[in-house]
């Protein structure tokens, strides 16, 4: 089941993201990302719960990416689960994004 949720935590605009993320979903989530940058200079999206992720979720994300870039926001991917993973190491986008464990000390 999709689940897609925003809050504040330790400085950080985190997006929570959950289920299956594929082109019916991401523009969803392309909005989500965004939207938390909007609001906060640092952004995490947990994808710990993510079970599947196609390219247009992956175009979501490296947008996100290089609209916080662009802004000098901090922005990562937190707790990336083995799916998403595999398809950020098969595009090679792991040495791309920052990946934390946990969210740093700001």
């Amino acid at each position: 089941m999709n689940h897609l949720q925003s809050e504040t935590r330790s400085g950080f605009q985190v997006v929570s993201i959950g289920g299956e993320v594929d082109l019916s979903w991401s523009p969803q989530i392309r909005k989500a990302v965004l939207d938390a940058l909007q609001t906060e200079n640092s952004v995490a999206i947990d994808l710990s719960k993510v079970e599947y992720i196609d390219s247009s979720g992956i175009a979501a994300l490296v947008e996100g990416f290089q609209t916080a870039r662009g802004k000098k926001q901090n922005f990562g991917l937190l707790n990336a689960s083995k799916p998403v993973m595999s398809v950020l190491k098969l595009a090679r986008l792991d040495r791309v994004f920052v990946l934390w464990e946990e969210l740093p000390a700001l």
